[in-house]
């Protein structure tokens, strides 16, 4: 079905686009001006014009026309695959997860389509076309990222909100683990985003719903595949997450993501998935199995492009303890005081960031926990 996405279907001031043609905003030169591409996204709706998400917002193709049923098929369907296209068409409807990789170009695209009130829509995320390199991608502190890689067990949790790169930090340090130690890694991902080829590491990507049923189910036999090192997609529900830990505390490193606001809320969510009967027992585990919490938002950059703020928690000694008592508002002044450690809040970060220019003092105002201090 991908051949129809050369097919020129789409009325855009005056000429018929394809499939192709509205991907290319991602890779023309033009649109790039030397640097990392500004659009992150593709958005179809039908009842409203193609949209691109570009420097974090939201913008309308110009010139193009809302999106009839029928284009709206032609566009979205070429995507995927017959077995999706029948799960679409169920009744109910199920969302479909899906990875796409456009082998002209080598980009590989992380994609969920759904209905609305209005019919079929989609969002498209493109993904950087290699891994970037751990050291490049903006940590605070390069000793935080040489600590993590060289863990061998511990739960290490990257949060932040959706689109903040996530799965990109996560590929960064895996991407260094494989070319320097010697591990078996298993990755469970919802779709696959990024490719690895075994180098030290010898990798296994599967990928929920075409290798596996669950996150939970990947997990269970995961453990019996002699497996250093676990990538989990998403800690969604309290199975995956008990799992996990477990995971942890028996000689695993376990990579995992979370949405949530901050590293403080990352362990509060731990904790609440959780049957109430369960909570102490959990705050207990994860206070012995938790190795880090990073916390990331991507901000505007001045002159153009993204980059990268975080927090960094990392579970000490004391830091345990808070989390064994849940006592939330002191692990935000630990992590405060915990610059020795690794730790940093992003308001500290922020700071750095503006005095290197990188940011703008009112785009660290927008996205600290004290806008005052910026102004």
């Amino acid at each position: 079905m991908t051949q129809s996405l050369g097919v020129p279907i789409y009325p855009v001031g005056g000429r018929l686009l394809s499939g192709y043609d509205l991907l290319g905003k991602f890779v023309m030169p033009a649109d790039q001006a030397g640097k990392v591409s500004p659009y992150s996204d593709l958005h179809f709706k039908v009842g409203r014009p193609v949209h691109y998400r570009c420097e974090g917002q939201i913008v309308a193709l110009p010139d193009a026309i809302p999106l009839t049923p029928e284009m709206a098929e032609r566009l979205i369907l070429p995507f995927l695959s017959e077995l999706q296209i029948d799960q679409l068409r169920a009744t109910p409807p199920a969302d479909v997860d899906a990875s796409w990789y456009w082998a002209e170009q080598k980009i590989n695209f992380r994609l969920n389509v759904f209905n609305d009130q209005d019919g079929l829509a989609a969002a498209l995320r493109v993904l950087p076309v290699r891994i970037p390199d751990i050291a490049n991608i903006g940590l605070p502190d390069e000793a935080v990222w040489r600590e993590i890689s060289q863990l061998s067990q511990g739960l290490v949790l990257v949060t932040g909100p959706t689109g903040s790169g996530k799965s990109t930090t996560i590929a960064a340090l895996l991407n260094f683990i494989n070319r320097t130690r010697r591990v078996r890694v298993i990755t469970l991902e919802d779709p696959v985003e990024y490719f690895f080829e075994s180098d030290h590491a010898l990798f296994s990507q599967r990928e929920i719903g075409r290798h596996l049923p669950s996150f939970a189910a990947g997990l269970r036999s995961a453990l019996r595949e002699d497996p250093d090192i676990i990538y989990v997609g998403e800690l969604r529900d309290a199975e995956t997450v008990s799992l996990a830990l477990t995971a942890a505390e028996t000689g695993h490193l376990v990579f995992s993501t979370l949405h949530t606001r901050d590293t403080r809320s990352a362990v509060t969510r731990i904790i609440d998935v959780m049957p109430p009967e369960r909570t102490s027992e959990i705050a207990t585990q994860l206070s012995l199995s938790l190795s880090h919490v990073l916390g990331q938002k991507l901000l505007t950059r001045i002159g153009g492009g993204r980059v990268l703020a975080m927090e960094v928690l990392k579970n000490t000694l004391p830091m345990a303890n808070l989390i064994r008592k849940n006592a939330v508002t002191q692990m935000q002044t630990a992590i405060e005081t915990g610059k020795k450690d690794g730790m940093s809040t992003f308001d500290q970060h922020l700071r750095a960031l503006v005095q290197a220019k990188l940011i703008t003092p009112y785009e660290a105002a927008q996205n600290s926990t004290n806008p005052a201090a910026f102004s």
